[in-house]
């Protein structure tokens, strides 16, 4: 009889909301083969979306995916008096001109465990003078602290107020621009100087920027928008404010970390999927891993065929900021690395908490020990953090069916991929939360071949 497993703390009430108690009974032992196709990034969407509030005329946002995290930013945003149209074909449709403040309790209850109201704080100000953010949740891979963005607006001007249901935000003399030196290259509080930058009196230098492709594409946004903002070399950006901006038109990046997600599964089941929309340029480090590690991949204009090609080989593998080797990519990397053949070393430089899903995975049969303190090593290339952990994976090992909850969003989608790839029946638990960052999950989960039932 399986044992229910928890990888990590009691996942989050608001994560996938009324499908917390969606059930997967799995059955595995066969490799996944087919076609799915991705949309736009649940990184640049959402992010798109809170932009528009900058405008003083209709955005108009396409291949926009049909994720829960894109429901929340639009209950958001209407709450706020934004109109928002969906044609039902990913395609939304954004009119800021009616914005209005909203109330307290109506933030929070559409937030739910969302960390996107962060991000209303710099165009609210813009508009209305004034922004609240409640208490935040999002996935529990670490603490993921909001000092970054707060610093980063009182040093815009805005003055910041701590209350017991979040934190108040009010700007009377408008925001300026601002000298700013981010102490890590963070993705969130890069995005928060941008869509506060763009708007605020005078220029605005960021140092130390995350240049993810998803940042460089809400540049795109706000370049069409009107805005002022220039890349340099060594991660500075430079922003010269302006005084009004109009709409967009934008269609998004496409989601690299989905793309990922689903060769990795094609790798762990020994199968053949073909992932369409995917784009080599922005997957560069990914496919150099993926080939190191026994996989082989076919380019096409339309997307990116992955694959096996050959026994899996161990690989060492640090996370880190963009160019680097995502810290998304390395969850369901590891379930295929349990069937590679020798000792393979993830060394997780971004969150502090992100390997607590590999629990559930030794359950399943494999073979890992997680390092708290991470590991030392001369042949390291991304600097050590006080915060890193690291897995040793060593393989392969026969994977057989358990009972999991899912912890987080790219956790969960590995125990899924674990509990295919394992022989025998599994039961995957609270998948709603995958739902926040993939699409037509189950659909898509059916198109290559996955045998499971929905309970509950």
């Amino acid at each position: 009889m399986n044992t229910l497993l928890s990888a990590s703390a009691t996942p989050n009430p608001g994560d996938g909301d009324s499908e917390l108690g969606e059930v997967l009974s799995i059955r595995g032992g066969r490799p996944l083969t087919g076609r799915v196709d991705v949309k736009g990034a649940k990184n640049l969407a959402t992010k798109a979306m809170v932009a528009a509030l900058l405008g003083e005329d209709v955005s108009v946002l396409r291949d926009v995916p049909d994720i829960s995290d894109v429901q929340v930013v639009r209950s958001l945003l209407e709450v706020h008096g934004v109109t928002v149209e969906d044609d039902g074909e990913g395609v939304l449709r954004l009119d800021p001109r009616g914005a209005v403040s909203a109330h307290m309790e109506e933030i929070d209850a559409h937030a739910g465990a969302s960390r996107i109201p962060i991000l209303f704080c710099g165009p609210l100000l813009h508009l209305l003078g004034q922004a609240f953010i409640p208490d935040l949740g999002g996935c529990r891979i670490g603490d993921r602290p909001i000092d970054f963005h707060l610093d980063a607006l009182r040093a815009f001007g805005a003055i910041v107020e701590k209350l017991p249901s979040g934190i108040r935000l009010s700007a009377p003399e408008g925001l300026r621009g601002a000298d700013i030196e981010l102490p890590y290259p963070s993705v969130g509080a890069t995005e928060q100087v941008l869509l506060t930058a763009v708007r605020a009196k005078g220029t605005t230098e960021l140092r130390n920027a995350a240049i993810e492709p998803e940042i460089m594409d809400l540049i795109a946004v706000l370049q069409k928008m009107g805005a002022i903002i220039s890349y340099e070399p060594n991660r500075v950006i430079f922003i010269e404010g302006v005084d009004s901006l109009r709409g967009y038109d934008h269609r998004c990046i496409f989601d690299r970390n989905e793309a990922a997600s689903w060769a990795c599964a094609a790798l762990a089941t020994d199968g053949d999927i073909f992932v369409g929309g995917a784009k080599q340029q922005e997957m560069l480090t990914f496919l150099n891993v993926f080939r190191k590690a026994g996989g082989d991949f076919d380019i096409a204009e339309d997307g990116i065929r992955f694959r096996r090609g050959g026994a899996l080989r161990p690989v060492v593998v640090e996370t880190d900021v963009h160019p680097g080797f995502m810290t998304d990519w390395q969850q369901p990397l590891i379930v295929a690395l349990t069937q590679a053949e020798g000792e393979s070393i993830v060394h997780e430089t971004v969150y502090e908490n992100r390997l607590g899903f590999t629990r559930a995975l030794v359950q399943m049969g494999a073979d890992i020990v997680v390092h708290p303190d991470g590991i030392a090593s001369p042949d390291r290339r991304v600097p050590r953090r006080a915060l890193e952990q690291a897995a040793v994976i060593n393989g392969p090992t026969p994977l057989h069916g358990a009972d999991v909850v899912v912890p987080d969003l790219r956790g969960g989608y590995s125990y899924v991929i674990a509990a295919l790839a394992a022989e025998g029946q599994s039961t995957v638990r609270n998948i709603g939360i995958i739902r926040r960052g993939y699409e037509k999950f189950l659909d898509k989960l059916a198109a290559v071949g996955a045998d499971f039932d929905v309970i509950g």
